[in-house]
C-alpha cells in the first residue's frame, strides 16, 4: 500500500512540475480534470475517475456545468471535490469580471458587449443584467435584475428602474442570454424592451441598447435596428 501511495505522490508531483513548465496547453481534457482533482482528493489515483466523470457528463466544460450533487453521484466524488469543481467554474466568471472592471468605460456596443460576455459564463438559465453608466459612459455598477427570459413574470420593470435611479444612472444597457439557443432576439424581447425603455424615460434614463448573448456571441437589438434609444421605437 505505502509503495503504491508513493507511486501516485511521485505522478502528482511530475503532473505539477509539468503544469508549471508548460501550462496547460500540452494537456488534454482528462490531464486537465486529474491535476484539478488533486486539490480536491488528497490521496490516490485521480486519472481513473476523471475519465468517468468525462464518460458520464461528456466533456470537461460539462462536468464543471454539473450541480454539485450529481456529482457527489459518482463514486469518489465528495463533498470537497464537488464543492472544488462548482467553484472553479464561478472562480472563472468572476475573474473574468474582475478583468474587464479595468477598462470600465464603454462608449461602443462592441465594447458593451465584450463587457458583458463574462457575466454569463456558466450560466445555464435565462440571466438578466443591468448595465449602468455615467454621463461619460463609465460604468457605475452591473447587477444582476433577475432569472428567466425579460418578457417572464420574474423580470420587475420597477426593480430595473429602481436600480437605475439609485445608481444615479444617465443611460443603462439591459442584457439577457439565451444558453441553449442563438444570440437572435425574439418577438417577446423586442417588446419587453419598448415596455422597460419606457418605464426608464419616465424617469429621465436612457435604455441605450438591450444585448442578447449566446455563448461567445452577442447581438444589439440598436445596432440589428431594432431598438431606437433616442426615441425609444422599436422596429416591429
Amino acid at each position: 500500500m505505502a509503495a503504491k501511495q508513493s507511486v501516485h505522490a511521485g505522478h502528482r508531483e511530475r503532473m505539477k512540475k509539468r503544469f508549471r513548465q508548460e501550462g496547460l496547453d500540452s494537456f488534454d481534457e482528462v490531464n486537465v480534470l486529474e491535476l484539478l482533482l488533486f486539490f480536491g482528493i488528497p490521496r490516490g489515483d485521480t486519472n481513473v475517475l476523471a475519465h468517468t466523470l468525462i464518460e458520464h457528463f461528456g466533456s470537461f466544460s460539462q462536468v464543471l456545468d454539473a450541480p454539485a450533487e450529481e456529482l457527489e453521484k459518482i463514486p469518489g466524488i465528495g463533498e470537497h471535490a464537488a464543492t472544488l469543481l462548482v467553484l472553479m467554474k464561478e472562480m472563472s466568471r468572476y475573474y473574468l469580471v474582475s478583468r474587464n472592471d479595468r477598462c470600465p468605460i464603454l462608449t461602443t456596443t462592441e465594447a458593451c458587449g465584450a463587457f458583458l460576455l463574462p457575466y454569463y459564463v456558466g450560466k445555464l438559465e435565462e440571466t438578466v443584467f443591468l448595465l449602468c453608466l455615467d454621463s461619460k459612459c463609465k460604468v457605475i455598477c452591473c447587477k444582476q435584475v433577475g432569472q428567466g427570459s425579460v418578457n417572464s413574470a420574474g423580470i420587475s420593470v420597477r426593480k430595473i428602474v429602481e436600480i437605475a435611479l439609485t445608481a444615479n444612472a444617465v443611460s443603462v444597457v439591459l442584457s439577457h442570454n439565451h444558453p441553449s439557443g442563438l444570440a437572435i432576439p425574439s418577438n417577446e424581447d423586442i417588446l419587453t424592451t419598448q415596455r422597460i425603455a419606457v418605464a426608464l424615460d419616465a424617469v429621465g434614463i436612457v435604455l441605450a441598447d438591450h444585448i442578447v448573448v449566446a455563448d461567445d456571441d452577442f447581438v444589439s437589438m440598436a445596432d440589428s435596428d431594432l431598438y431606437h434609444p433616442d426615441n425609444c421605437r422599436l422596429i416591429v
